[in-house]
C-alpha cells in the first residue's frame, strides 16, 4: 500500500492550494481518510476526517478547507482556501478504519503519505 501526497508549495496569504493523496494497493473509498499537519515547533494536528457519511473539520480550518475524493482515480483531495501564515506546515494524508470516537487519533491510521510542505508567506 502506498499513499502519494503532492501539491504543496509556496503561496501568499489569502491564496489557495489543492493537495492530492493518491492511493495504490487499497480502495480509498472503503476507508476513512484524514489529513494531519505538523507546523514547525508544534505537535501534529488533525485537521480533517472524511468518512462516507460526513466530514469533520478542526476549528482551525473550518470554513476554509474542504475534502473530496475521486473514486476513479483512487485519490483524495484537500482544497485549501484563504490560507494563512499559520497554515504553514507539512501536511500528511492518512488512511485507516478508526472508530468514530477515535478518528482524530493519528495512531488509528495504518497508512500514511510521505508529507508535503505548504508554506504561506508574503
Amino acid at each position: 500500500v502506498q499513499l502519494q501526497a503532492s501539491g504543496g508549495g509556496l503561496v501568499q496569504p489569502g491564496g489557495s492550494l489543492r493537495l492530492s493523496c493518491a492511493a495504490s494497493g487499497l480502495t480509498l473509498n472503503s476507508y476513512v481518510v484524514a489529513w494531519f499537519r505538523r507546523a514547525p515547533g508544534k505537535e501534529r494536528e488533525g485537521i480533517l476526517v472524511s468518512r462516507s457519511s460526513r466530514t469533520w473539520y478542526s476549528d482551525s480550518v473550518k470554513g476554509r478547507f474542504t475534502v473530496s475524493r475521486d473514486n476513479a482515480k483512487n485519490t483524495a483531495y484537500l482544497q485549501m482556501n484563504s490560507l494563512k501564515v499559520d497554515d504553514t506546515a507539512v501536511y500528511y494524508c492518512a488512511v485507516g478504519s478508526p472508530i468514530l470516537s477515535a478518528h482524530w487519533d493519528p495512531q488509528m491510521y495504518r497508512y500514511w503519505g510521505q508529507g508535503t510542505q505548504v508554506t504561506v508567506s508574503s
